[in-house]
């Protein structure tokens, strides 16, 4: 029998298990903001928000000539100076880690790896812009540069996506929000958290991502359903009997979000893993452009 690994093996291994991914989704990511971005242009303006809104530490991302050195001879620290608009075009984006996003049709990704992509993409191409980004629960304040793409997008492949960062958002006020999701709990659910969301001054887009199989319901004879979290398994006979209520239920749930984003002031987009990635990278891209609306990608 071989020894047990130590303590500090196993945590490397598990370790490397978890980031095992995280270059392949980045490399994709990549691939999808770079065949983009000659049509994107950043969303910052220059001449806007000249009303003073912080104080913060200087990072080693900064320009140095973003430096208040004013402010920063009265420490040993040096502070960067922070517009109002600066910080209302901090974008802060959220990918959804239940164990329902884990689901994945044979040849295709699971919905967590494409929410993963499309927002590692949109950080990328926010990024080349100038707007800093952050994941939302997990990286703190929202970061310029290519450390800012780096920190987010290690936290969006890999990290939890704690429903939390959501209920109890910390926010700067007038943030820009992106949450990634198949957002199957209930609508009134979803309606209380974009209210949290709204009362802090947030607004943003909905990025449902949805698997074939969910949307089609493409089942037949006798099929056992399993669910992704706690609860019994569903067996069907004839599982084909059951197509037309799922489907009816299934519309009446997307309809319902589409309802609660459009009250919301929010946008809620529409995207299934069998269709590339870029659309819905692109849906994301215009709707941050011109605001609250809805789509399919």
């Amino acid at each position: 029998m071989s020894p047990a690994p130590s303590p500090s093996k196993r945590l490397r291994q598990e370790a490397e298990r978890a980031a095992a991914g995280f270059p392949a989704l980045l490399a994709e990511a990549g691939r999808i903001a770079a065949s983009m971005a000659h049509g994107a242009h950043g969303r910052r303006r220059p001449g806007m928000g000249e009303t003073f809104w912080e104080y913060r530490r200087y990072e080693t991302e900064d320009p140095a000539t973003s430096i208040d050195w004013r402010r920063s001879a009265r420490g040993d620290h040096l502070f960067v100076r922070e517009t109002e608009w600066e910080a209302a075009n901090a974008i802060y984006l959220w990918r959804d880690g239940s164990p329902g996003m884990a689901l994945g049709s044979k040849g295709l990704p699971t919905k967590k790896d494409r929410a993963a992509v499309c927002l590692i993409a949109l950080a990328a191409l926010l990024t080349r812009g100038g707007e800093r980004v952050s994941a939302l629960g997990e990286t703190g304040r929202a970061r310029a540069g290519r450390a800012g793409l780096e920190i987010a997008g290690r936290a969006l492949a890999e990290g939890p996506g704690a429903m939390d960062s959501v209920e109890a958002p910390d926010l700067p006020r007038h943030a820009r929000v992106v949450l990634a999701g198949d957002f199957l709990d209930p609508p009134e659910t979803w309606a209380a958290r974009l209210s949290r969301l709204s009362a802090s001054g947030a607004d943003g887009i909905m990025l449902r991502i949805i698997d074939p199989a969910e949307d089609d319901f493409p089942f037949e004879g006798r099929t056992r359903f399993r669910p992704a979290g706690a609860g019994a398994n569903l067996l069907f006979g004839r599982a084909q009997d059951a197509r037309a209520e799922y489907r009816r239920l299934w519309a009446e749930h997307g309809e319902a979000l589409a309802v609660i984003a459009r009250k919301a002031g929010w946008t809620l987009i529409t995207h299934r893993t069998d269709r590339p990635a870029s659309t819905a990278v692109m849906a994301l891209f215009q709707a941050l452009e011109r605001g609250a609306g809805r789509g399919a990608a």
